[in-house]
Parts: structure tokens; C-alpha cells; sequence
């Protein structure tokens, strides 16, 4: 039973409900049209990489992610002079160049000069026109991934050093001393005089 001064419930359920359920039904049929259109677009162009051209590495922004490094739009035309690459040739051989991103550290330049050059190493150009699907194998994944390196991790044995220290202790007593680091300089001047 319905306590209290409420509203006497009637629900409205005359809201044309089913046109704004959405459903799912086609996704088999999706998978498929992708997988299509994938094949079709390798198939366009060929021979060169499906997953598209090389990029730089470049940092995150923000102080969360910026210890993390990732693939960015291009490279810049500072690192393509580096490289000694034409820009115009850059653009036919798989590399992407980005005008708008700048070079702030010379180490991130440096590193990405060094990819180019090995990516120019590695680098087999055919002929235009000619090539056919079983001359030579299409690369499928990205070009020149990020290699991650896991940091090795050292173990050592617990001491009676270590089981004795006190890290709480230690902590506050570190923050009560820079707490009163001036209160302190004060009292040893007045102490002087």
C-alpha cells in the first residue's frame, strides 16, 4: 500500500518505446564487411605496408601519461632535414610527416633522426608498375613497432637493518623537521646575539 502524501502512481507507458531500443542484430554481418573492406584496401596498396606509413615516436602529454611513449601523426620537417630526406620523396616512400608538431627536446630528435635512418636502411623500393601479389609478401602489422622493455628487477635479502627501521617514524620526524626548519634558524640567531 501506498504510504504518505505522494503521488498516486499511473505510469506512462504509451511512449512509442520501441523505436528508441537500440539493437545489435547486424554485428556478424558488420565483422564480415570490415574484414572485406580490410582485404580490399590491402589489395589497393599493394606492396606497400596495410597498416600505413611509419611514424615517430613521441611522448604523451600531460603529467600522467608523459612517461608513457607512443606512435604520433608524423614526423617534422626538422627531423627529415636530420635524416637528410627530401620531403617530397619523404611523402612517396611510407613516411608520415606532420607540419604542425614542433621538436621540444633535442633527445626525442635525436631519436627519431635514428629511426629514419634505420627505416631508410631497412627500406626496399620496387617499381611502380608491374608487381603482382605473389612476388613479394605484403607486411601486414605496423611498421617498425615500439619495442618494450620490461626493467629488470633486483632482489636482495631483508637485513636486521631493514626489519629495525621504522619508515612511519621516519617520515613524520622528516616533516616535523621541515616544519620547523625556520622556527629553528631563528632560535639559533637569537641564541648568537
Amino acid at each position: 500500500m501506498v504510504k504518505h502524501n505522494n503521488v498516486v502512481p499511473n505510469g506512462h507507458f504509451s511512449k512509442q518505446w520501441m523505436g528508441r531500443v537500440k539493437t545489435w542484430l547486424d554485428q556478424p554481418k558488420r565483422k564480415e564487411t570490415r574484414r572485406r573492406l580490410r582485404a580490399a584496401k590491402a589489395a589497393a596498396i599493394f606492396p606497400r605496408p596495410v597498416k600505413g606509413a611509419v611514424r615517430p615516436l613521441v611522448q604523451c602529454p600531460t603529467v600522467k601519461y608523459n612517461l608513457k611513449e607512443r606512435m604520433g601523426r608524423g614526423f617534422t620537417v626538422e627531423e627529415l632535414k636530420g635524416a637528410a630526406i627530401p620531403l617530397r620523396y619523404a611523402q612517396t616512400i611510407g613516411i608520415a610527416i606532420d607540419r604542425r608538431r614542433r621538436n621540444r627536446s633535442a633527445e626525442r630528435l635525436t631519436k627519431n633522426i635514428q629511426r629514419l635512418k634505420e627505416y631508410m636502411s631497412r627500406l626496399v623500393v620496387y617499381p611502380l608498375h608491374g608487381m603482382k601479389a605473389g612476388d613479394v609478401e605484403q607486411m601486414k602489422g605496423v611498421v617498425m613497432p615500439i619495442e618494450k622493455t620490461v626493467p629488470e628487477v633486483e632482489f636482495s635479502a631483508i637485513t636486521d637493518a631493514d626489519k629495525k627501521f621504522r619508515a612511519y617514524d621516519t617520515l613524520r620526524m622528516a616533516r616535523v623537521d621541515a616544519h620547523l626548519v625556520g622556527f629553528r634558524v631563528k632560535k639559533a640567531q637569537k641564541a648568537q646575539n
